[in-house]
């Protein structure tokens, strides 16, 4: 899982050590094991939010780990050309390479540790694929993508595309050098992530050594979860048990503790997590498909603006990418 590495963990600035009187820990709320099943051309995904009540998700909409896969030559896949309207979604690669585009010009090739972060906004239609190289040889496919909502007087912004390199992310260590952490988005103890945020959030990917553990300073008005991506440990104040695949929703609080078991299996040579939490925006959110509005009704006018066109073209060097042409959208299918 190489993300982004450094080859000395203790010359990276560190997080504060935590007073546990003035600072009080957060508490797991519960739980979940994520469902797999396929997106797109058919790559496995697994559902991270499946079963968790959507007021715990809040700013958050959804969210894919897409993989661990190893694909024989032939075998990866993608997307076809589909509409968003609504929120803003962030891919992120930690193995193998996606090539994005899509119709307001916005694109390009993400790899280890890159992040892709668009506004869809209004409206528009992309694309994501492996390059025709890994297509032909195959290879380790693994990243995550994560749906932030909009408050509603956001929605009809213009999209936006922000192109993140790995080296881009802010990094920092545990204040005794036994977790690496990066931050993609929003700010950790003083630390900024790159990633350029409508709806107030941070992101983070910690990498905890066997035996480690990391508290990390927590804004008290933000929610907050923790998804295991490898490896095994506990979650939050009493030291829940958590694992790959499983997402812990926590309660109030300043603090969140993530600790790694002491031993971890042969593959996964340590934990890696995904902790994320924001701003909730409490707006009514109505969902269907690639569509994420605060009514029905501008569910509907989303429908009818995609067929319409209006939510963009396919450009002409795409026009026949995945057997789709030109002013032809692909069929629409509720998440």
């Amino acid at each position: 899982m190489p993300a982004v590495t450094v080859d000395n963990v203790l010359a990276l600035p560190r997080l504060p050590e935590i007073d546990r009187v003035a600072q009080s820990g957060r508490r797991v709320y519960s739980v979940t094991t994520a469902p797999t099943g396929f997106e797109g051309e058919g790559f496995p995904v697994r559902r991270a939010f499946a079963g968790v009540d959507k007021r715990a998700l809040d700013p958050f909409i959804h969210m894919d780990q897409m993989g661990e896969v190893e694909y024989a030559p032939g075998e990866p896949k993608g997307t076809p050309w589909h509409p968003h309207r609504g929120f803003e979604t962030v891919t992120y690669i930690i193995d193998g390479e996606f090539v994005h585009a899509d119709s307001h010009g916005g694109g390009g090739v993400i790899s280890n540790g890159d992040t892709q972060w668009m506004t869809a906004g209004s409206g528009l239609l992309h694309i994501e694929t492996p390059p025709e190289h890994l297509v032909v040889s195959g290879g380790l496919f693994h990243g995550f993508q994560l749906w932030v909502n909009l408050p509603a007087r956001q929605k009809w912004n213009a999209p936006r595309y922000q192109d993140i390199r790995a080296g881009q992310v802010g990094l920092l260590s545990s204040a005794d050098g036994g977790a690496l952490l990066r931050v993609i988005a929003g700010d950790v103890a003083g630390h900024a992530g790159p990633g350029s945020t409508y709806t107030p959030i941070s992101l983070v990917h910690a990498t905890i050594t066997p035996g480690a553990s990391v508290t990390v300073p927590w804004r008290a008005d933000f929610n907050a979860l923790v998804y295991v991506m490898a490896g095994a440990g506990t979650v939050g104040e009493e030291r829940r048990p958590i694992t790959m695949g499983q997402l812990a929703v926590l309660g109030a609080g300043e603090t969140i503790t993530v600790a790694a078991n002491a031993t971890q299996e042969s593959r996964n040579p340590a934990m890696d997590v995904l902790i994320l939490g924001g701003l909730p925006i409490r707006e009514p959110v109505v969902q269907y498909g690639p569509f994420v509005m605060n009514t029905k009704e501008e569910i509907i006018q989303a429908f009818e603006d995609y067929q319409a066109g209006k939510l963009g073209v396919i450009p002409a060097d795409h026009a026949t990418a995945h057997g789709t042409d030109v002013g032809k959208a692909a069929t629409v299918q509720p998440e």
